[in-house]
């Protein structure tokens, strides 16, 4: 991973799923990150469930935390269902902070 790949990264670690006590990344919830040569980023991530009560809210706060920071200059999240997420997604930190291991 790149400088800016990686801040990226930092950036996604910032926010919470509200229902569980485990930032987005390290849920799994993040499938790729894009970054073209202009520094717009585009992020394919997935919910917990088609039904989450965050799907409208999430994609924005990814966009705009990734927006506030200055070496970028767009953010676009795609939200796709597949693969559909499940718990082995989870990084094992993850999966030990709610007891899966």
């Amino acid at each position: 991973m790149n400088e800016l790949e990686n801040k990226v990264v930092e950036l996604l670690k910032t926010i919470y799923d509200p229902e569980i006590p485990v930032d987005i990344y390290e849920l799994g919830l993040i499938y790729e990150v894009k970054i073209d040569q202009e520094n717009n980023v585009v992020i394919e991530m997935t919910l917990t469930s088609p039904n989450c009560p965050v799907a409208e809210s999430l994609p924005l706060e990814v966009e705009q935390k990734i927006e506030s920071f200055p070496a970028f200059k767009s953010a676009k999240v795609n939200i796709v269902f597949d693969p559909p997420w499940d718990k082995d997604m989870m990084s094992e930190e993850a999966q030990l902070e709610l007891g899966f291991l």
